[in-house]
């Protein structure tokens, strides 16, 4: 990875974090701003041209740091939350709504790690009998720039000690060697987003590999980490079917269900507005030549085309897997 300009909020100029992670790019450029929204949020910029070559913005988050996972997001538990040390993603997948989302491509890390771990155990100690989840990856993949942030290494920690937390770390990276180094832990989810490599090879891209992902669970699986299986958003294509029996076939022949802690399922969808901008910075792109429509705000698959994805989908999938570790979104 080659970041060539450096954004510092004067206020954690001196944080040891930050020194840590400018050590690490000598040549870059390193720009001084008062907070990341100067550089992050005028609207006069071009997502598609940044994503190029996309700057690292490193700031510190004052408020917000844990909040409420939307409606039907979650793995089991009733009280499902997330939170996000960074904005924006090192792939560029053509599904994303953080396109949509954000003015700008750079990647925004914030640096204040123990702001969020002190709410993560604030909130816990409210329910201290109680499964809380906690979902990582919203805004951002939670592993891919793990090289540069440690972050999973600097949170990990923080679930040992709180015995009635819960996290879910999502991502599509194979940058795992933070979790290696610690013994694993069963309120630890590595939930890896993965789709047919046909269909990966068109909308996911600088993503790694179905190959590269799977020998990442593997190794995972091997020092005893619990493993979700994300499938969504599922990507339509007249074979469909085809492909995602395929591909249920390659991760089951790889994966343990002793290691498996859950498998979701969910259809391509966005909310109108990030579709609108999305498909003004790709025209061309096919993904959205797709049977879609919008209702009540979201685009997504015709209802007739969504309803039997999820029902061919979860009818191939409940081959592998007991009912009991399947989440299939419904909204």
């Amino acid at each position: 990875m080659n970041i060539l300009r450096i954004y510092l909020e004067e206020s954690i100029r001196e944080h040891p974090r930050v020194k840590k992670i400018c050590q690490r790019f000598p040549k870059a450029t390193l720009i001084d701003c008062e907070r990341y929204g100067e550089v992050f949020n005028p609207k006069s910029q071009n997502f598609r041209l940044q994503k190029q070559q996309p700057a690292l913005i490193l700031a510190k988050k004052y408020k917000n740091f844990v909040l409420p996972a939307p409606l039907g997001y979650g793995i089991g538990a009733t009280k499902n939350y997330y939170f996000s040390h960074m904005l924006n993603c090192l792939y560029d997948c053509r599904y994303c709504f953080l396109q949509g989302m954000y003015q700008s491509a750079n990647y925004v890390l914030f640096v204040n790690f123990e702001d969020y771990q002190h709410e993560i155990k604030r909130i816990c100690a409210e329910s201290p009998t109680e499964a809380i989840h906690f979902f990582s990856g919203y805004d951002c993949d939670s592993l891919a720039l793990e090289p540069v942030t440690d972050f999973a290494a600097q949170f990990l920690p923080t679930f040992i000690e709180t015995p009635n937390a819960w996290l879910e770390l999502r991502t599509k990276s194979t940058q795992i060697r933070s979790l290696l180094n610690y013994n694993p832990f069963e309120r630890c989810i590595v939930a890896f987003s993965l789709s047919p490599d046909e269909i990966a090879h068109k909308v996911e891209d600088k993503a790694p590999s179905l190959e590269k992902r799977l020998a990442a669970m593997v190794k995972l699986q091997q020092q005893g980490w619990q493993l979700g299986l994300r499938f969504d958003p599922l990507i339509y294509q007249a074979n469909y079917k085809s492909l995602y029996q395929q591909l249920f076939s390659q991760v089951f022949a790889k994966i343990n269900l002793e290691n498996l802690h859950s498998v979701s399922l969910g259809t391509f969808r966005l909310p109108e507005k990030y579709f609108k901008k999305i498909h003004k910075l790709y025209p061309d792109e096919k993904l959205f030549a797709s049977p879609l429509s919008c209702q009540q705000g979201m685009v997504s698959y015709k209802t007739e085309l969504e309803q039997q994805m999820m029902a061919d989908c979860s009818s191939l999938l409940l081959d592998y897997i007991p009912q009991d570790k399947f989440f299939p979104c419904t909204l």
